[in-house]
């Protein structure tokens, strides 16, 4: 197994520098593909996402928010108070890009209010009134 130095700097009252070595996984040469083991949202998802969700929260509907990146699927649930439960999650689950779509926004009861390929035309379904609290 390959190894790497990694500098771990530990000062004390002698202010003295140490290295160990530790094991890390060195990343795949391009003839080995394998699936990621944490899917999350890149930088553009990302920012459509914060975008609409920064439109609710001055509407004063949304207050809070959550992210999880799992194995399967990167997960941004949205909450109306912190101490309720989701009450929307967007979903990107990539084994069904070539299917329905990867990207779909869920309502509290697991109603799939929206499913589709591009972000951008999933999250519209916030833009509709009412989908909107009161």
């Amino acid at each position: 197994m390959p190894f790497r130095l990694v500098t771990t700097y530990s000062f004390d009252s002698l202010f003295v520098m140490s290295a160990k070595i530790v094991n890390l996984p060195l990343p795949l040469s391009s003839g080995q593909n394998r699936a990621p083991s944490q899917i999350a949202f890149n930088r553009q998802e990302l920012s459509q996402i914060l975008s609409v969700y920064g439109r609710m929260v001055s509407a004063g509907h949304w207050k809070d928010y959550a992210m999880d990146f799992l194995s399967d699927k990167a997960v941004f649930s949205i909450y109306r108070k912190a101490s309720e439960h989701a009450l929307y999650r967007i979903e990107k689950i990539p084994a069904l890009r070539n299917r329905q779509g990867q990207f779909s926004v869920i309502a509290p009861g697991g109603l799939i209010l929206k499913r589709g390929h591009e972000l951008a035309a999933v999250l519209k379904v916030f833009d509709k009134k009412k989908f909107q609290l009161r």
